[in-house]
Order: structure tokens, then C-alpha cells, then sequence
């Protein structure tokens, strides 16, 4: 019977004793939680908080006796390489504090450095975000970074204070005396108390997301893939960069003459989206529970580590990483998805489904040896089936995980190629076609995977807009930048008329079936129309082949116009279904 033991022990410091430790790199920080600081008004509320005597919570640490490098907060030389303590909960206060109390600049969420600038007025204790007009206010301390980085005592920081307030305003000895007081208040904030619980090494990282999970309130939860990230500070810090460096290049727009860019209109990745690609190609996993283990040179079977094994394994991921960050290959997978009919990422539900056929695209390209023209069409016809069905929503880790089984040991063109029909084939029964879809496409959700699959098989089918010449894919094409959106979704049947009908259910007003792209002039002019009167005067604009063609495109059955709104529902959904049926199976 094993005997449970207290796993953490409690340890009391003060702001200074902290902010010293981590100048020194004896408190580190191991990137296992979100690595970005909190908005400034979030540290504004800090600041006002332990200014006013409240609690601000406990620091949570993890002794560290095995980990060498891990990233520390701050920048320089520090004298201990080798954190003894890494911060598993704290990060965001810690992180906020240091960058206020040191002066130094912090990286946003779009990997941009910028200065945390909180000020103090001293006649009332007041903070707020540092700005233009506060500055040129004499009652601020526009950035309370400066009285501690200027390293003046308290008394000198009061006097020249009152001195220049002086100069601009007369003030009574007792306001002398209340900003005095509340000027040595704040910069006593150095003495504040924390409480660390600083749990033992002894301790597995599972076990430390587990207490992670439990004690926070933000509800932040660690995974696999925070773990793996903070060995890639450890033990390959330049494969961690490259990550980052390539997801903010990927949020900004290429700049001309400045060479090729990882930018799309698709997907802005975070480093753990292709962490995941790159160990799915490099080890055939899609579930990272093991992986940890094995990049730290864990012998699954033996269960002993070794330098030499972690090196392997490292080795073997550097060169997957370098398959994901090869820009050729990034931009040849997009045009898949294009291909595929799919435009941008207003047209994508699932992310999973992107970054997992993206690591297939590798796959076929690499391992298989799938010739591009084949491997285009492959590719998006897998990503509009795994969209369609939500293959990787549910349980996306262990989904992936089979499929990358099914795929080992392939390495022919022709094995990569019948592996993934296998797949389709099976899921993609006449039942789901004729039943399963129809039934999906009951919904009124304006973010459904089935809509986009629908507008996917329309581009792959070149259908036009709806009462135009022009065709959907162009007017949805993501480079336009237009002041109005050139399409515009519009009711067949409009709200006001159906209401009028005493049809009041807005899900079944706002059915998917009951909607088409149009161009916004049309939309506008149609308004609340009832479509038995604006659908004559629009089918004078075309002859009767293009008029019968674009209602085929559009899922719209005969003389829809002076249906029951009920039966057309119906009968649209059906002709909906078989409309991404054709779209997809143009993709063979």
C-alpha cells in the first residue's frame, strides 16, 4: 500500500527577494503555460491591488534538480544557468512585475516587443494606463518603472516630486504629507509578501499539469504540447525560435522585396499547431502523452533515459520541423485546399482538420513520393472530406493517431493514394449522402461545416452568384479588400414575409436552405420581396439554359418560388446535399 505524501512545501518571500532571484536566473520560467503577459490595464489592477493591502494569490513553483537552460525571464548573462526553480503558476504576475520593476519590454501575442507603462498619481493613490495626456499631467508619475530604475532613495523621489508639483500648483502641508505617504506606500511595494508553493522534483510533469489544472482560476489548462515546447527551450532553443519566428511572419502580409513569407489566408499558426505536424510526420503520432518522454531519451520499454536516445529523438524531429517551416511546401498545401474549393479560412470549422492534412501533404510528398498533380487533388479532397464529416472534433488526437497507423509502413505512391480512399470510402456511404447530410444540413448555424463544404463544391463546380454572371469563387476570393463585402448571404424566403406568414421560429427562418449568396446591390433590392414576385423579374435577365444552370448550381428546385415554404426546405436540403456530392466527386 503505498503511503500519499505531501508533494509541496510553502515558502515565503518578499517583491525584492523575488525580482533578485530571477535577475540571478535562479527562478526560471519553463514556457509551460500561455508565455504572453497580461493586457496593461490587467497590470494596472495588479498594482492597484497590492497597493491597497489585498491579497494577489499564490506563486506556484517547481523545484527543479534535472532540467538544464530552461527559458528565464528577463534578458542578459545570468549567474545560474540552471534555474533551481520554474514557475508553473505566477507566470502572467511574475512576468508583469519584473518587466514594471526592471523597465524592461515584454512580447505580446503577436511576438511584438512592447513597454508595460502603469501610472501613479500620488494626491490619490490612483493608477491607470500610462498615455498621452497623462503625461503631460503634473499630478502623474506617468511610468512608475522609473522610480526604481532611476536608483534613487524614496526620500529623494518625494522631494524632487513635490518640488516640480510645486512649481505648477501651490499645495498645503497636509497635501504634502498625503502624497508623501502615498508615494512611500508605493515604493514599499517592493516589501510586498508572496506565498510560493513550491512543489518537490520528485514530481512528473503530468502530475504538475494536474495541480496546475486544479488550483487555477483563469482556467488555463496545460498539455502535451506545452510540455514538449518548454524541451524545445531546454534542449533545442533554436528549433523553438524558428517556430515562433514563422507564426509571426505568418501574421504579417508580405512586404515586397523582402522574400518569401509564411503569411496565408487560411490559418495564422501558434507554435504548438506545428509542433503537432511536425511530430505526426516525424513520429506517426497524433496523441503526445509518449512523445514527451521519448524527446527527454526515455526507453519506453525499459523505462530508463539516456542522453544518447534523447539526441536521436531530437534529431528526428529537427528534421520533420524542418519539413513544416519549408515555405515551398507550406504554400503548395494551401493551394490544395484551394483547390479543393475552399478560399480562406472563413471557410474552414476546423483547424484540426487543416493542420492534419497538412501533415498528410508531407507524407504523401515526402515518404510516398506522390507526384504533385495527383498529391493536390488527394490532399483536397481528404481536407473537404474530414471538414465535412468532423472527423477531427471529437477526439482529434486518437482519430489522427489511427489514421497515421493506417499509413504506416506505406511508402508507394499508390499505397499513400488507396490508404486515404479507404478512409473516405468507407465514411462516405450512399446513407450518409442520401440521410446523414440531408439531415446536417437542418441547421441555422452560420459557422457549419457542411455550409462551407456546400460553397466549397460550388467553387470546385464553378457555379455562379446567385442572379449573376459573376461566380462565387471570384467575388469570395480573400485578396479582395473591398469597403462592403462583395456577397452577401441573403433569405429566399425573407424574414419579414415568413413572419407575416405567422412563421416566427427564427432556427427555421434562418435555415441554411433558406439562404443564398447574392451580390449586396441584389440583397438590397430584393429586401422583403416574397420570392413569388421578385423571382420572375430576375429570371428576365437570363436565357432558360442559364437560368436552369444556376438554379442546378444553387440547390434550387423548380419553380421554388411558389412553393410551401416547408416543402421547399425539404427538397432544397436534398439538392444541397447532392450539390457537394458532385463537388466533391469532381476531386477524384
Amino acid at each position: 500500500m503505498n503511503e500519499l505524501k505531501t508533494c509541496f512545501k510553502k515558502v515565503d518571500y518578499d517583491l525584492s527577494g523575488l525580482l533578485h532571484y530571477i535577475d540571478i536566473g535562479d527562478i526560471g520560467l519553463p514556457d509551460i503555460q500561455r508565455p504572453f503577459v497580461w493586457s496593461n490595464a490587467k497590470v494596472r489592477d495588479l498594482f492597484d491591488s497590492m497597493y491597497r493591502g489585498f491579497p494577489v494569490g499564490n506563486l506556484l513553483f517547481w523545484e527543479n534538480t534535472q532540467i538544464n537552460g530552461a527559458k528565464q525571464i528577463g534578458i542578459g548573462s545570468k549567474q545560474h544557468t540552471a534555474p533551481s526553480r520554474l514557475i508553473v503558476d505566477g507566470q502572467q504576475r511574475l512576468t508583469s512585475l519584473f518587466a514594471v520593476f526592471r523597465g524592461k519590454k515584454v512580447l505580446d501575442e503577436d511576438y511584438k516587443e512592447r513597454q508595460i507603462e502603469i501610472a501613479f498619481r500620488p494626491r490619490d493613490g490612483a493608477f491607470e494606463v500610462g498615455n498621452a495626456l497623462i503625461r503631460k499631467d503634473p499630478e502623474w508619475i506617468s511610468n512608475i518603472s522609473k522610480l526604481w530604475a532611476s536608483g534613487k532613495s524614496s526620500f529623494h523621489l518625494v522631494k524632487g516630486f513635490l518640488e516640480s508639483l510645486n512649481a505648477k500648483t501651490s499645495l498645503t502641508k497636509d497635501e504634502e504629507d498625503q502624497i508623501s505617504h502615498n508615494l512611500d506606500r508605493l515604493f514599499d511595494l517592493q516589501k510586498y509578501p508572496f506565498t510560493a508553493l513550491e512543489i518537490a522534483p520528485t514530481v512528473d510533469e503530468e502530475q504538475v499539469a494536474n495541480i496546475f489544472v486544479r488550483i487555477n482560476s483563469e482556467g488555463v489548462t496545460l498539455n502535451q504540447a506545452d510540455f514538449i515546447l518548454t524541451l524545445l527551450s531546454v534542449f533545442w532553443d533554436e528549433g523553438r525560435h524558428a517556430l515562433e519566428d514563422f507564426c509571426q511572419a505568418s501574421r504579417l502580409p508580405p512586404v515586397p522585396g523582402k522574400g518569401p513569407s509564411p503569411f496565408n489566408h487560411f490559418i495564422q499558426p501558434d507554435p504548438d499547431q506545428l509542433l503537432r505536424v511536425a511530430i505526426a510526420i516525424g513520429f506517426g503520432r497524433g496523441v503526445l502523452k509518449s512523445v514527451y518522454q521519448v524527446l527527454r531519451g526515455k526507453d519506453l520499454d525499459t523505462g530508463e533515459f539516456s542522453p544518447e536516445r534523447r539526441q536521436e529523438q531530437f534529431n528526428v524531429l529537427q528534421s520533420a520541423q524542418a519539413k513544416v517551416l519549408d515555405l515551398t511546401q507550406w504554400h503548395q498545401f494551401m493551394s490544395a485546399l484551394i483547390g479543393g474549393g475552399f478560399r480562406s479560412g472563413a471557410m474552414v470549422s476546423s483547424k484540426n482538420a487543416l493542420l492534419f492534412a497538412y501533415a498528410f501533404y508531407l507524407l504523401g510528398h515526402g515518404r510516398c513520393g506522390v507526384s504533385e498533380h495527383h498529391l493536390q487533388k488527394a490532399i483536397g479532397r481528404w481536407f473537404f472530406f474530414s471538414s465535412l464529416t468532423g472527423r477531427y472534433t471529437g477526439s482529434p488526437e486518437s482519430v489522427m493517431d489511427g489514421d497515421l497507423n493506417r499509413l504506416k509502413g506505406v511508402t508507394t505512391h499508390q499505397g499513400f493514394i488507396d490508404a486515404l480512399n479507404h478512409v473516405m470510402v468507407s465514411s462516405l456511404t450512399n446513407d450518409f449522402w442520401g440521410i446523414t447530410l440531408p439531415a446536417a444540413l437542418e441547421s441555422s448555424s452560420a459557422r457549419n461545416p457542411e455550409l462551407f463544404a456546400y460553397v466549397a463544391a460550388q467553387n470546385r463546380l464553378n457555379a455562379p452568384v446567385l442572379f449573376s454572371h459573376k461566380k462565387i469563387s471570384d467575388l469570395i476570393d480573400p485578396a479582395l479588400q473591398t469597403k462592403k463585402k462583395a456577397l452577401e448571404r441573403h433569405h429566399l424566403f425573407p424574414r419579414a414575409w415568413l413572419e407575416k406568414q405567422a412563421i416566427t421560429d427564427q432556427k427555421v427562418i434562418n435555415q441554411m436552405a433558406n439562404y443564398a449568396l447574392l451580390e449586396w446591390p441584389e440583397n438590397i433590392a430584393i429586401s422583403d420581396t416574397p420570392p413569388s414576385e421578385y423571382v420572375p423579374q430576375m429570371r428576365d435577365r437570363f436565357s432558360a439554359i442559364e437560368w436552369k444552370t444556376m438554379n442546378d448550381l444553387h440547390g434550387l428546385p423548380e419553380s421554388w418560388e411558389n412553393m410551401e415554404y416547408q416543402d421547399f426546405l425539404q427538397e432544397r436540403r436534398r439538392l444541397m446535399a447532392a450539390i457537394i456530392r458532385r463537388g466533391f466527386e469532381t476531386l477524384v
